[in-house]
């Protein structure tokens, strides 16, 4: 017998694939993984595999009626910040109109609906960040972001939102960047790299993200929950661990700041989050940065790519 059965939107991407695979090896479970394409996951053991794309209301409704989920995890996302400030249709449908016609389906098949957010809803003047601090988002992305969680909040189905940032970590096929392997891959090739210094985050390893959201699905937990990295720093410095963990040129790293970069999009300046609700009620335990580089070390060396 089925303890629940989960739909994951965004299956394909770094988060997408975390889930699962820690979710396709528990018992009791039934697994949908759902993405635009193919699946590129190497691992094709515990669960099924669907093309669903979120911005179809015909798609949705057909996997929905099909599969019966009981849970959706909604990772799917365009979640580069100046490719949102270029395209903002392509951002908003993706974003904000996907979110809409997954929260609508939840709530007629009577599904719970765990959203994906990020920290930059907030204008980062004020950070680290609670779950109750106001929003201000200062990017097209990040107001993306805050409509899709008050679509959420809004729906009839029950929800919780799994807030995080700066994402990193490796998955098999190589298919998904992140800070962590561009530094790595820039400065093993001895390139010079600029790196703002001016710019605060808390560095989230990725299964430490997807162990949270399981977290918040087995005990049955609703509301928001900020579930990042337990240490906030800059850039800059995040950058230099990678360079000192895998013994790389750190005179390579050229400090700059935001505004030289020139970028499309706003940045906030200082995020970082508060995590102490995720500690108390999921049990939620997160690697430092350190540790977490320890483990894609080991993650590049099983993938025979580092």
């Amino acid at each position: 017998m089925l303890a629940k059965t989960i739909l994951i939107t965004g299956a394909n991407g770094l988060l997408g694939q975390k889930l699962t695979d820690k979710l396709a090896r528990r018992p009791a479970i039934g697994l949908i993984a759902t993405g635009k394409g193919g699946n590129r996951n190497p691992n094709e053991e515990g669960y099924i595999y669907m093309e669903m794309d979120v911005c179809s209301e015909a798609d949705v409704e057909s996997v929905f009626a099909s599969m019966q989920p009981n849970v959706v995890v909604h990772t799917a996302a365009m979640t580069n910040v100046d490719q949102c400030e270029r395209d903002p249709d392509g951002c908003r449908k993706l974003n904000v109109e996907a979110t809409r016609i997954l929260t609508a389906a939840c709530a007629r098949h009577g599904v719970k609906m765990i959203h994906v957010s990020t920290d930059f809803i907030f204008d980062g003047l004020d950070g680290p960040y609670t779950e109750k601090a106001a929003p201000n988002p200062v990017s097209i992305y990040g107001q993306s972001k805050l409509d899709a969680e008050r679509i959420v909040m809004a729906g009839s189905a029950p929800w919780a939102i799994a807030r995080t940032m700066l994402v990193y970590g490796v998955v098999a096929d190589m298919s998904r960047s992140n800070i962590v392997l561009w530094a790595k891959k820039a400065l093993t090739d001895k390139q010079p790299i600029k790196v703002v210094d001016d710019q605060f985050r808390s560095p989230t390893l990725a299964e430490d993200l997807a162990d949270g959201i399981i977290q918040i699905i087995m005990k049955e937990r609703t509301g928001i929950f900020n579930i990042s990295g337990p240490e906030m720093m800059s850039i800059l410095d995040m950058v230099k661990q990678v360079a000192a963990h895998w013994d790389l040129d750190a005179s390579l790293i050229q400090p700059t700041d935001s505004a030289s970069l020139n970028q499309p999009a706003k940045r906030p300046p200082k995020t970082g989050f508060i995590i102490l609700k995720a500690q108390t009620e999921l049990g939620y335990r997160p690697r430092t940065l350190k540790e977490g580089l320890a483990v894609v070390d080991k993650q590049l060396n099983l993938y025979t790519i580092g």
